[in-house]
């Protein structure tokens, strides 16, 4: 096959654009989901957004009332297979198989290891990696029936990389999402889906906000080359390139949105 176009500047649609695609966020109710599902609408995207909690992701809907239209609302664990499963069904039957997954559910606890139970344990990790897993599988088992190429972000850290003190679960959780990755690019390439990760540095956000206003917080920061938290919008184009076709030669590979943070001297 003849690829001579990819290397032509002239012929090669240089875009970011992603109409005609459908999305789905995970996770979509706060956090980094709220600005994952604008900057995907943005694009040109249908989105569909899903967590468990229904009457939030409702009103995230109204809260981006001028792209309403291009929004759908499906409920979905993803720590319940059974759960994953019958979200899926309810797009295939009522919406589409989604083009591109931004596998972006997750959650914390904030404790020393030696104080953590079993129970802490599993939330994080049956969260951040199993709900992971669930989900990505669910939508390359469907999409490589109807022979119909995709492509999947999953939501790592920087904290897959290195670690802190108190977040172990998360940093073993985060971890294993940056491997699950690359196996999964590896077995998925043959059906055309593309599995990437963007692992985000310390991004401001309503949570953190006020740790990062405090003294801790800010000493935090000057561990940062740049000297400043990244902002949502900071993940946008990052975002966009692993959705789109820009990406095309892309699989198995990890977009690093951190400041430098990870170049900063032990």
């Amino acid at each position: 096959m003849n690829n001579s176009n990819k290397t032509n500047l002239g012929t090669t649609n240089w875009s970011l654009r992603l109409d005609g695609k459908t999305a789905l966020v995970t996770g979509a109710a706060g956090g980094l989901g709220h600005s994952f599902t604008r900057c995907l609408l943005e694009a040109g995207a249908t989105v569909i957004v899903s967590g468990r909690r229904r009457e939030a992701l409702e009103s995230l809907k109204g809260e981006i009332a001028e792209h309403a239209d291009r929004i759908h609302v499906v409920t979905m664990d993803v720590t319940d297979e059974a759960s994953v499963t019958e979200a899926f069904d309810i797009m295939a039957d009522d919406i589409t198989i989604p083009d591109v997954v931004i596998s972006n559910a997750g959650v914390a606890t904030s404790k020393k290891a030696l104080d953590l139970t079993g129970s802490d344990w599993d939330r994080v990790i049956d969260t951040n990696l199993k709900g992971c897993w669930l989900v990505c599988n669910e939508a390359a088992r469907r999409l490589s029936a109807i022979n119909r190429g995709g492509r999947i972000i999953m939501i790592s850290s920087i904290l897959g990389h290195r670690v802190a003190g108190n977040v172990a679960p998360y940093a073993a959780a985060k971890a294993g999402v940056e491997q699950l990755t690359r196996a999964l690019a590896l077995e998925w390439a043959r059906y055309g889906i593309r599995v990437n990760a963007l692992a985000p540095g310390y991004i401001e956000t309503d949570l953190n906000r006020d740790f990062f206003a405090s003294e801790p917080g800010q000493k935090m920061i000057r561990r940062i080359p740049q000297r400043r938290l990244g902002q949502a919008g900071d993940l946008s184009g990052p975002l966009l390139l692993l959705a789109s076709d820009l990406s095309d030669y892309m699989t198995g590979s990890t977009l690093l949105v951190d400041g430098g943070h990870l170049q900063s001297s032990l």
